[in-house]
């Protein structure tokens, strides 16, 4: 059997939603969505891998239809081939796609690349007729496991959304079976955002635990007071001030991190979990 990509499709779509985190806003986002389809047919269907950019970069669809697209329609077939012939090879498909390209200084560019490497690997699994974990644990050794940890990413600011609807979405995620939750904040005025923490506290209850997001909005000064914050938040929503016995547990996965990147002290009082 031998494998041929025949088509690089891309299509860039608006997000246009009125949310935002610390950072951005979504009313103008754009993402790349890409289906790099095979010759090949699985159960009567033809093999499209998909993929697509995450939100918080612009769709690249210049540089994937200019670019890298063309790059991969125009390479020889067999070049893109694992050593059985009978698949895609990932590393090859990458090759060819950065070929011409001045090392370093990858900017947008990776974004683009990395959109249809997804795409790449998708059709490569559904090739292979595996679940896509399953196949990248088997090429590196390792055991897959069919359960992962997932929280349940949300919270963002949305013009008219008071403390009521904040509660309500968390205890969406809740209600869908998630045990961790996150938030953003660092959009909003530290006393304005402690209430919105307070309230998904509240909401959560012993239940859940919470994170929290700034999309890396803060300046030292700022992560220290929103520090201070968080340490004094009682789980019940009151404050106290922060202590060594409000943070005195740590959960055990955080031995598993070097030392030197350990944070000092967690906030079990606050049960958020470090992302």
């Amino acid at each position: 059997m031998s494998v041929r990509i025949v088509d690089v499709r891309e299509v860039t779509k608006p997000i246009s939603s009125p949310i935002r985190n610390a950072y951005i806003d979504f009313t103008k986002m754009t993402s790349s969505l890409v289906a790099v389809v095979t010759d090949v047919v699985r159960d009567g269907r033809r093999v499209v891998g998909y993929g697509f950019n995450s939100n918080g970069r612009y769709g690249q669809g210049g540089l994937i239809r200019e670019r890298f697209a063309p790059r991969l329609l125009e390479a020889d077939p067999k070049s893109l081939l694992d050593a059985t012939g009978d698949n895609l090879d990932p590393d090859k498909v990458w090759s060819t796609l950065m070929s011409n390209e001045k090392p370093g200084g990858h900017g947008e560019r990776s974004v683009a690349v990395g959109t249809i490497d997804m795409a790449v690997w998708d059709a490569v699994a559904k090739i292979a007729g595996k679940p896509l974990f399953r196949l990248l644990a088997e090429r590196h050794g390792v055991s897959a496991n069919p359960r992962v940890f997932v929280y349940a990413a949300g919270g963002y600011y949305y013009p008219g959304k008071d403390l009521g609807a904040l509660r309500k979405e968390m205890r969406g995620y809740l209600d869908r079976g998630y045990n961790v939750v996150k938030m953003k904040i660092g959009g909003a005025p530290l006393t304005e955002d402690r209430e919105r923490i307070e309230a998904v506290l509240k909401e959560i209850g012993s239940s859940a635990q919470l994170a929290v997001d700034a999309n890396g909005r803060f300046d030292l000064e700022t992560a220290i007071a929103y520090a201070r914050c968080c340490g004094s938040i009682h789980c019940s929503g009151t404050r106290r001030p922060a202590t060594r016995s409000t943070m005195r547990c740590r959960p055990p996965w955080l031995n598993s991190i070097p030392g030197r990147w350990r944070p000092a002290r967690t906030c079990s009082a606050t049960r958020m979990r470090a992302t």
